[in-house]
Order: C-alpha cells, then sequence, then structure tokens
C-alpha cells in the first residue's frame, strides 16, 4: 500500500478484498473527431488506434494478465476512442456483454466530454445502481487554446455539463489530463489541476504526452519532446501531487505507449522506472498528496 498518495489499485484492493485490474477492452466504437461528425484525423496526439494498442477483448486480457496476477479480479475498461459513442442499443449490448460475464465485476468507461446526451446518462445511471462502476473523461487541458490547437473538438462547457451530469446520477468520474502539451507552460498544467480538483472528482489520470507515429501532431512538431529527463517529469508529478486533495483516487501518474510507435521521449516506455522514481522521490522529499492542499 502507498501511503504517499492515494492509488486506484489501494482503492480497489479495499473496494473487492484483493487485487482488481482493469482489462483493456476495444469495443469497435469510432470517435466524432474522427467520422467527420465533428471533425477528421481524430485529436492532434491521438494514434490510429485511438490510444487503445494495448486494448483487445477479455479473453485475451485475463490470458496475458492472469500469468502475473493468479487470483485477481477484474473490471472491464472500454479504453480507446469514444465509448459512449454509437446508437443506444449497441452500448447497451456491448456494455451488458461485458458485464455477463461472471469474470467481470464492474465496468469502466471511456469517453469525450460532449458524447453523454440524456440517452446515454439513462443507460449509464441504470447500469450504476446495479454494478460498479466509474466514467473517464477525457479533458486533457482546461487551456481552451491548447484544445483549438490540438482539433479537440469539445469545449470547458461540454465538460463541465457531463461532469454535473454524472454527478446528478451519482456516478464517479475520472478525469483525463496531459503534461508536457506543446505550448504550455508549468502554470497552465497546474491550472488544469486545479480546474479539475475543484469538480470534486473520483479520480485523476496523469498522462505525459507521448508523441506517436502517424499521430497529426507527428507531422507538425516531428521532433517535439514533451520533457527531457525522466528527472524533470518526476519532479513535475510530485510538485503536481501536493495540489491534490488527499481523497482524490490517482489512477494514472505516467502513460506509456508501444516502443514501435513511440517517438518522444525516448525513456517513457520505462513505466516502472518512472514510478519508483517517483515513491522514491516522494520518501526523499518526505511529501505527499495533498501535502499542499490541505496538509499530511
Amino acid at each position: 500500500m502507498n501511503n504517499r498518495y492515494y492509488s486506484i489499485n489501494d482503492y480497489l484492493k479495499k473496494e473487492f478484498g484483493q487485487k482488481t485490474i482493469k482489462l483493456a477492452l476495444d469495443g469497435g466504437f469510432t470517435c466524432p473527431n474522427r467520422d467527420g461528425t465533428k471533425g477528421y484525423g481524430g485529436c492532434a496526439f491521438c494514434s490510429a488506434k485511438g490510444s487503445g494498442e494495448f486494448a483487445s477483448t477479455i479473453d485475451k486480457q485475463i490470458e496475458l494478465l492472469s500469468v502475473k496476477w493468479p487470483k485477481a479480479k477484474y473490471l472491464a475498461y472500454f479504453q480507446n476512442h469514444t465509448n459512449t459513442y454509437a446508437p443506444i442499443e449497441e452500448l447497451r449490448e456491448k456494455y451488458y456483454e461485458a458485464l455477463n460475464n461472471p469474470l467481470i465485476e464492474g465496468i469502466v468507461i471511456g469517453t469525450r466530454p460532449d458524447c453523454i446526451d440524456d440517452e446515454v446518462l439513462n443507460l449509464l445511471s441504470e447500469i450504476n445502481k446495479n454494478y460498479f462502476m466509474w466514467v473517464e473523461l477525457g479533458l486533457q487541458t482546461s487551456n481552451e487554446k491548447t484544445s483549438d490547437f490540438f482539433n479537440l473538438k469539445y469545449t470547458l462547457i461540454d465538460f463541465e455539463n457531463s461532469i454535473e451530469k454524472l454527478k446528478s446520477k451519482d456516478i464517479k468520474t475520472v478525469v483525463h489530463l496531459i503534461l508536457g502539451l506543446p505550448g504550455e507552460s508549468e502554470e497552465d498544467m497546474f491550472n488544469s489541476v486545479r480546474y479539475v480538483c475543484e469538480k470534486q472528482v473520483f479520480g485523476i489520470k496523469l498522462h505525459m504526452l507521448n508523441l506517436v507515429k502517424n499521430s497529426t501532431l507527428a507531422s507538425l512538431m516531428p521532433s517535439y519532446t514533451s520533457f527531457d529527463s525522466i528527472d524533470d517529469y518526476v519532479d513535475l508529478v510530485i510538485r503536481i501531487l501536493e495540489i491534490i486533495p488527499k481523497d482524490i483516487t490517482m489512477h494514472r501518474l505516467t502513460a506509456d505507449a508501444p516502443r514501435s510507435i513511440l517517438l518522444t521521449p525516448e525513456w517513457s516506455y520505462k513505466k516502472l522506472t518512472i514510478l519508483n522514481s517517483i515513491n522514491n522521490e516522494l520518501v526523499k522529499r518526505d511529501t505527499c498528496q495533498g501535502k499542499k492542499y490541505s496538509g499530511c
């Protein structure tokens, strides 16, 4: 157990009594920013697979992960592209197909802030009343100039509307933020974190920007590197953790991409090294999540 920050692993172990793993699933969805409804090509940082290179099926994921964790419990995680962007009956069928698997304890649904209409909200509320669930919203940044540059095609108003809708149904929400976006200062990144914390969300995911092959960003800025070194990134993450309330679960402190598509930072695939460095530095500095928010 990590007493320096509130990890989702610790939360899930308490909730289910043992190691619980999200299975990254490819639900076969697309995105309104790819099919022409709002745009084409997707968000500028997104890979061709909608950031779902590790996603597959429940059976394949369990086969892969059970070697390391033979007695784990599982959550179905609809990960890549926009997993609330389809006809409501298709969503219902795919969600319940996963939930009806006897090995699945609950569901996690990743989506965009502009893709939760009333039909979707009612379906999510129905599931939330009977199953363990949370929804993940890809905000990435609270800086709308950055959002425009990255062709996100949603606004802070979209985000705030979705947050309020989900709160009204007591649905737990996790927000994704990307650190190291081109043009953003350190203060911009801190402002995004503060903005999300004000929404009293269930959890936060911090992603390091990975420049990947065949993304729009790679064609626009082929030599861009979000962070010069692991030490620089670790330092930033620790200072960000210090301003996040202690009751917000931390779902990710870095982000990795397959080495086959990763361009920069060339060291970002070293996930365990980065996480160990964060943990070691937290101890070295004698600091923790929330220290500069409300004290440890």
